[in-house]
């Protein structure tokens, strides 16, 4: 079997930096999502605009 298909970059020199970003950048915008509804849920409850 050629194990060059199966290729993942596991041998990248900035793996650990590439990984570390990604998990970063998702979690950044989990929060600033979250962040979002939740202001907007806020907003509907006080009978505010959520632009304020």
């Amino acid at each position: 079997m050629d194990f060059t298909l199966l290729h993942t970059g596991a041998e990248h020199p900035d793996l650990t930096l590439l990984v570390l970003t990604g998990i970063l950048s998702f979690a950044a915008g989990t929060g600033l999502g979250a962040y979002a509804a939740l202001r907007g849920k806020v907003a509907d409850a006080l009978g505010e605009t959520a632009e304020n």
